[in-house]
């Protein structure tokens, strides 16, 4: 059974940092690209962005964040990282991450199992 659990999330101003992490287990997690999604009330979950398996070699990034964000994973550990600079207003959302290509594939970006955690919760105030 996959689990998946993402800390990190907090309250900070514009223009602050934050590191969002999320650890999995029950998968072979470095077969696995993985993803970093959000979602805000009312709308849809987006893409954030996505790693290739293995060494991480590869990576993609949403044009809202592109620039700001940087993705990582620690394979030893099955944990995947989000970090977040210049952080707006705009990115406050619910922040999952998930198992993406099982060939290790980035992108696409993709929930490939259709397993999701509890979230993290980012409030960038303005």
């Amino acid at each position: 059974q996959v689990q998946v659990v993402e800390s990190g999330g907090g309250l900070v101003q514009a223009g602050g940092s934050l590191r969002l992490s999320c650890t999995v287990s029950g998968l072979a997690f470095d077969d696995y690209a993985m993803g970093w999604f959000r979602q805000t009330p009312g709308k849809e979950r987006e893409g954030v962005s996505c790693i290739t398996g293995g060494s991480g070699a590869n990576t993609a990034y949403a044009r809202s964040v592109e620039g700001r964000f940087t993705i990582s994973r620690d394979n030893a550990k099955n944990t995947l990282y989000l970090q977040m600079n210049s952080l707006k207003p705009e990115d406050t959302a619910m922040y999952y991450c998930a198992a993406g290509s099982n060939r290790g594939y980035c992108p696409p970006l993709i929930n490939s199992l259709g397993t999701w955690g509890q979230g993290t919760l980012v409030t960038v105030s303005s």
